[in-house]
């Protein structure tokens, strides 16, 4: 199992020179397996460039949405495979507050994009799982979902495959100050033994508590989720579009210590545009 990051931010964007090591693009993972089976996590402005590996292939693309805020699906009509003829592409959506599961294909239309979705050569699936299904397979891979605590809802999701297991929860709210969806055991339970989860990590404890209610989490509180579910790895997700790269290796330096503290041997970086690893 291979995950390479295609875009790490949160919110929106981030260009500019004091954004270049762990890039500007926002959320976009890919999980590739070793039978060939395509995983993408998210539709953000990173998987503009995942399209163009991913148009040189032709077999099925697997699109999980953890939900349908902007950042996590506005790169979707810039994806070079939707543009390829009878290209298979499924995508599920997350377990949302609202009835707009084609969300992600309604941006392409009206006044707001010149290339109506209905016109695309490819074809495009949205799997609509009941609310009562956790967990289903794609190929060799099962995956499970849990609902987020984010305005709105959302999903995260669990792989597991080929005796791994990558656990994606990105805008999720560890401690949010509206009724929860998931409380903390119980995404210590959705984590547990994980080999890597990538969790959102936005935000610190001196932005608190101005963006209390954001859907976001700081990022030393999901360090002690990963340590509490006894991960082998974390990696510290959806940065905040104001971080610079200086900020960012300073959150992760102050995460390290925090694991250093509790006496853990997790592994922990800040993901990165670009960075791979293979479990």
């Amino acid at each position: 199992m291979q995950i390479t990051f295609y875009g790490v931010r949160g919110s929106c964007p981030a260009p500019g020179p004091e954004f270049v090591k762990y890039g500007g693009n926002t959320a976009c993972t890919h999980v590739c397996l070793e039978d060939g089976t395509d995983l993408i996590l998210d539709a953000g402005t990173g998987i503009k460039n995942l399209g163009q590996k991913l148009i040189k292939q032709s077999n099925d693309i697997h699109l999980l949405l953890t939900h349908n805020h902007w950042d996590h699906i506005q790169g979707f009509p810039f994806f070079a495979p939707i543009y390829q003829p009878d290209r298979n592409i499924f995508i599920t959506p997350g377990q949302i507050s609202f009835d707009e599961k084609d969300a992600i294909l309604k941006q392409m239309s009206g006044s707001v994009f010149p290339v109506d979705y209905k016109t695309l050569p490819s074809n495009i699936q949205i799997v609509s799982l009941a609310e009562s299904i956790d967990s289903w397979q794609i190929g060799e891979a099962k995956i499970t979902r849990l609902t987020m605590n984010h305005p709105g809802g959302g999903s995260a999701f669990s792989i597991q495959a080929e005796g791994k297991k990558v656990v994606y929860v990105t805008d999720n709210e560890l401690y949010p100050p509206y009724k929860k969806n998931t409380d903390f055991l119980d995404w210590v339970e959705f984590c547990k033994d994980a080999d890597l989860i990538i969790h959102d990590a936005q935000y610190m404890i001196e932005d608190m508590p101005a963006k209390s209610g954001w859907g976001h989490s700081v990022a030393e509180e999901a360090v002690k989720l990963a340590m509490a579910s006894r991960a082998k790895r974390m990696a510290l997700y959806s940065h905040d579009h104001i971080r610079t790269d200086d900020e960012i290796a300073a959150i992760e330096s102050h995460c390290q210590f925090v694991i250093e503290v509790g006496g853990s041997d997790l592994e922990l970086f800040a993901a990165a545009e670009g960075l791979s690893k293979t479990l």
